[in-house]
């Protein structure tokens, strides 16, 4: 008969004994532990606010021109436009645009006179009859002179005779007075068929001319010579062609490449701070260095121009003249496009701030004081500005760190850190 188990053995299920503690199953749980605890320090390391990476800028004294920038353009500030000064047919212009031309030499065209309408065998014949008349009454005019220079030898014979008897007695004072007043009436006569004859003979001649015309076109006119008034080139040439024109046609620009000036359109908000005598800097022209000029002049009389975006603004022309003519410069032509920079404002020594640290919040201008790591807000009153510097009136001193372009989320008292620049 077989052993009875024993109480122990039955009092405990086999599967649920309890596996002895060994070394193995220990180093497990302090694995399992310590990943775990190592992955909340992470998760709450992660969870920190962290120093937002910016850059700084030192605010610090210095000169500061204030300037009004804008597009401008090179024009000859003497322009002559040569036109013609009476009507023919002009002949073809051989100069072309760039060509140099001297005062008094240089022949820009010449201008011959111009032809008559074309005529039929009856306007032909007509002129003809104006030719004769013209001789029928030169003919006459001549008989009427003979005529009254024969009366006048008459008239004065017999006044030579009177004036010989009168001394005898021999005729009256009235008759002596008769006498002489009709040799003096003759006298007149003659000149007048002279001047009759003088008529006759313009008329003779106009009526030749106009036949001349109709029989050879052109022939013994006067040519006109078109010179050049002054030395320069030719800027344009704006009737080329050979063509008739009439007084006052234009044919070509002539000015002294030398002698530019700049003209640019200021807003008109702008053009009342610009005096004459401002400095300019000329940019953007070509060159590698920036030129100088002056403002000379500010003109009284606004315009209205629509801006790219189609706004209306009122702009003024300031003209400005270049202090010195480089070498360089003299590439410059007519109408080439530059930038100006005109300065309307300037001091030797203010309190400057970069001005990309300066943000507007509300009505007031603000800026982030770097301070041991931390970002303070600063409430800053500022002055004027070329767009790279600022002047401080108040709320900053001079050695303060301000940080530049501050991102949305730096606020007061937010943990900053420098940016490291690239070696």
């Amino acid at each position: 008969m077989p052993d009875a188990p024993s109480s122990t053995s039955s009092a405990v299920p086999p599967w649920e004994a309890k596996a002895p503690i060994t070394r193995r199953s220990l180093s497990r749980k302090m694995a399992f532990w310590s990943v775990l605890v190592g992955l909340v320090l992470v998760i709450v390391y992660a969870l920190q606010p962290r120093p937002v990476e910016v850059e700084t800028g030192v605010v610090h004294p210095g000169p500061l021109t204030v300037y009004v920038s804008e597009e401008g353009k090179t024009r000859i500030r003497n322009r002559h436009v040569i036109a013609a000064p009476v009507a023919g047919s002009m002949q073809r212009v051989i100069l072309k645009p760039g060509d140099v031309v001297k005062a008094g030499e240089t022949v820009l065209t010449r201008i011959e006179p111009a032809l008559s309408p074309l005529l039929d065998a009856r306007a032909r014949t007509q002129a003809q009859a104006r030719v004769d008349a013209a001789l029928a009454t030169r003919s006459r005019a001549n008989e009427d002179v003979e005529m009254s220079r024969t009366a006048l030898k008459y008239a004065q014979a017999n006044w030579d005779r009177v004036k010989n008897n009168t001394d005898k007695g021999t005729i009256s004072d009235t008759d002596r007075d008769t006498f002489q007043r009709e040799a003096e009436m003759k006298t007149r006569e003659v000149r007048s068929t002279e001047f009759a004859m003088q008529v006759a003979d313009y008329e003779l001649a106009q009526a030749r001319a106009a036949l001349e015309q109709i029989d050879k076109p052109g022939a013994g006119g006067a040519v006109i010579e078109v010179r050049a008034p002054v030395s320069g080139v030719v800027l344009r040439v704006q009737q080329e062609s050979a063509t008739v024109v009439t007084p006052g046609t234009p044919i070509l620009e002539i000015g002294d490449p030398t002698d530019l000036e700049i003209e640019a359109e200021i807003l008109s908000r702008d053009a009342v701070t610009i005096k004459p005598g401002a400095l300019v800097t000329v940019e953007q022209w070509g060159g590698e260095e920036p030129a100088k000029a002056r403002v000379r002049r500010v003109e009284p009389a606004a315009f209205t121009k629509v801006s790219a975006l189609g706004v209306e603004e009122q702009r003024v022309l300031v003209l400005s003249d270049f202090t010195e003519q480089t070498p360089a410069l003299k590439a410059l032509g007519d109408r080439y496009r530059v930038e100006v920079r005109v300065a309307v404002w300037h001091s030797d020594d203010t309190l400057l701030v970069p001005a990309g640290a300066l943000f507007r919040e509300g009505s007031e201008w603000k800026t982030f004081i770097y301070d041991s790591g931390k970002a303070r807000a600063a409430v800053v009153k500022a002055g004027r500005t070329d767009g790279k510097l600022t002047q401080v009136l108040e709320g900053l001193k001079k050695g303060d760190e301000v940080l530049m372009h501050p991102p949305d989320t730096v606020r007061d008292g937010t943990g900053v850190v420098k940016r490291e620049e690239p070696k």
